[in-house]
């Protein structure tokens, strides 16, 4: 979610790398080449579309802290919790998606009357409405979490954790990202935390408690903001949104966590960013080695220049020391010969943030962007975005393991 509303001013930090070797082929570099590695234009095949101002049936009120001045034409506080801020998504066997609100409303100090929620939501692509199902909101009752809650009733609020990403596991359980540890967190199916919050060794965000008066060396919200499944079922693969003081600008960590262990394994990847103001918005596992990745940089509308996602491989062909990169879809140039988005045959998915990738099938993926409700106005200017979900065939196949696409 975009972290530089409300005066909040994002942290930049520079970092510098050193990746372990890693065993199963892997020699924990990876090579920065950003090519487009045989593939053309993709081609959007579906369109549909949520208001921004959908709220959960009968929640509470939210948005206490934003002032009463209209944004975007949108006058805070708003009658229930908005069901937005799409920072994750899971497919569901039966057409539906799980997808991920994040903090709220920008940081901490706003975001306390948020309640952080996994929404289900369930697109047709024929009439192009997106409808709001149901959900589940999450909570710490068994008080997993060692530090004080927002809340008394232990419900979690944008105030307590910054949900970005998040892995469904085949018992029904969630894992996800935070980005103010950043931890791990661990969820049942119906949204109870499990286990008490996984730091991250080494790293902590300016919003982490236990600092102690110490200095971060991460930037603000800038954790866990994409994380992958392994197709082994052991694994998962959460990805840094900002750089770790003393690496190289512009380059992000990939961890690799054992859920067996419930440990860090010490085996690291890196990821080149094109421009160090950019950004990733999720991740998803391709195959053994292969991962899909969201990178943006943090304009809207016709300011924006580059949203795109890159087939990265973690196997070092130009030993480089970053993943190397292959362009397989451009999110501001998608060929829409059928008119699906309204817009002639070019369609452009120009939000600030989006950071929803799902794979259908060998050579088709599924995107939603975050829209930071109220703030973000990338497709009308003053108008609060909708969530947009749209399908994207790539103009060749991925070849990748087909438990790459099962549904849960």
């Amino acid at each position: 979610m975009r972290k530089t509303m409300i005066g909040l001013g994002a942290v930049a930090v520079a970092l510098s790398l050193s990746a372990p070797a890693l065993a199963d082929g892997h020699d924990g570099h990876g090579g920065h080449q950003s090519h487009d590695g045989g593939y053309g234009r993709a081609t959007l095949t579906g369109w549909a579309s949520l208001p921004a101002q959908t709220y959960v049936p009968g929640s509470e009120p939210s948005g206490a802290q934003l002032g009463t001045d209209p944004i975007n034409g949108v006058t805070p506080p708003f009658p229930g919790q908005p069901v937005q801020g799409f920072s994750g998504v899971v497919r569901r066997r039966d057409g539906s998606y799980d997808v991920l609100s994040d903090n709220g409303y920008g940081n901490k100090a706003n975001s306390g009357d948020f309640l952080l929620r996994i929404q289900r939501v369930k697109p047709d692509l024929r009439s192009g409405v997106v409808t709001a199902v149901g959900g589940v909101d999450l909570s710490d009752p068994f008080k997993r979490v060692p530090f004080p809650l927002t809340r008394a009733d232990r419900r979690l609020t944008g105030a307590d954790f910054d949900v970005e990403s998040i892995v469904r596991r085949p018992d029904g359980t969630y894992w996800i990202g935070d980005e103010f540890g950043p931890w791990l967190l661990h969820f049942s199916a119906t949204g109870a935390l499990l286990d008490k919050p996984v730091a991250l060794p080494g790293v902590q965000a300016p919003e982490n408690p236990y600092l102690n008066g110490g200095t971060p060396n991460l930037g603000s919200s800038k954790g866990f903001e994409g994380m992958a499944s392994g197709l082994d079922g052991r694994h998962l693969y959460p990805m840094l949104e900002g750089t770790v003081a003393g690496d190289p600008a512009g380059t992000l960590r990939i961890n690799e966590f054992d859920l067996r262990d419930r440990a860090y394994t010490g085996r690291r990847w890196t990821y080149k960013l094109e421009a160090p103001g950019n950004s990733i918005g999720d991740m998803v596992s391709v195959d053994r080695d292969r991962f899909l990745i969201i990178e943006r940089d943090n304009e809207q509308g016709d300011a924006a220049k580059l949203k795109r996602v890159y087939l990265a491989d973690t196997r070092d062909r130009d030993k480089d020391g970053a993943v190397d990169k292959t362009q397989v879809a451009d999110l501001l140039d998608l060929a829409d010969p059928k008119g699906l988005g309204g817009f002639g045959p070019t369609f452009r998915f120009p939000f600030q943030t989006i950071e929803d990738v799902v794979i259908l099938d060998d050579s088709t993926i599924a995107l939603l962007n975050d829209n930071n409700f109220p703030f973000s106005a990338g497709r009308t200017p003053g108008r609060p975005d909708n969530d947009e979900f749209i399908t994207v065939r790539l103009s060749r196949p991925l070849d990748a393991d087909p438990r790459a696409y099962r549904r849960y």
